[in-house]
């Protein structure tokens, strides 16, 4: 049940982050690199890369018995939103529209589709 609790967080963590850069994208900051968003942003951004990190093998270890072939889906969705959001915070400056460009990337969108697969997943006995 532990395992199951991690995964769930995990998605929490992803899921908020999402909603997070869903507001700050229509926020119009020019992302000048200082200020109270610029540090909310970057909290929400680096909280996500530690959920994303190892999220397959989380996944794997909470329901060994479910879902085999979709891990490989998984991994290769979470390393590529991963490699899409570090790039954002290597930015000296986080705007609305950075935020909003990689809010429309195709990584990030089949990402949360995985996750929301898995909650249903980890809802059913």
């Amino acid at each position: 049940m532990q395992k199951l609790n991690e995964v769930a967080e995990r998605c929490n963590v992803i899921e908020e982050c999402y909603e997070f850069m869903l507001a700050y994208a229509g926020q119009g900051i020019a992302g000048d690199g200082v200020g109270e968003r610029d540090g909310q942003i970057r909290d929400f951004l680096s909280r996500a890369v530690t959920a994303l990190s190892g999220i397959a093998d989380a996944y794997a270890s909470a329901v060994p018995e479910r879902g085999r072939a979709f891990l490989g889906v998984l991994d290769r969705d979470a390393k590529d939103s991963l490699a899409a959001i570090e790039l954002v915070l290597a930015q000296p400056s986080i705007s609305s529209q950075l935020i909003d460009n990689l809010n429309a990337s195709i990584h990030l969108r089949a990402l949360l589709t995985d996750l929301f697969l898995i909650d249903e997943i980890l809802k059913t006995p």
